[in-house]
């Protein structure tokens, strides 16, 4: 699959993602552990779909941070999304060990939804016209 095509596959997996996180936040008995994991998983495929509208291979990793600093090298502004990185535990050890990753921390919901929504819209509109 070529790049752009890939990107946009990608963005369209992680609305997904977002979309249970939506649908789930509002759920108070849903645990942080779950609402994570879907953040997560938004968050990883939109920093490998940005990668990959850059053209950019991208590694087969969890690890935000690591996505993030491979698109700073390459020139992308991820400032914004730096924050996101926090999210990474949610990956594998939210989903394997009993308890949430920061349980002093509860997720701000809220916040969570309208950080990977901003991602998400900022991948898109990097995407341009193609059907995301």
């Amino acid at each position: 699959m070529a790049q752009p095509e890939h990107a946009a596959a990608l963005v369209r997996l992680a609305r997904q993602d977002l979309d249970a996180l939506v649908a789930l936040s509002a759920l108070p008995p849903i645990a942080d552990a779950i609402l994570g994991f879907h953040a997560q998983q938004a968050v990883e495929k939109g920093l490998k779909a940005w990668l990959a509208s850059l053209g950019q291979d991208y590694p087969l990793t969890h690890n935000l941070s690591r996505l993030l600093t491979l698109l700073d090298r390459g020139g992308a502004d991820v400032e914004r999304f730096r924050s996101l990185d926090a999210l990474t535990p949610y990956a594998v050890q939210a989903r394997y060990e009993e308890g949430d990753p920061d349980a002093e921390d509860a997720l701000d919901r809220p916040a969570v939804v309208a950080e990977v929504t901003a991602l998400l819209e900022r991948v898109a509109s990097l995407l341009g016209d193609q059907e995301t």
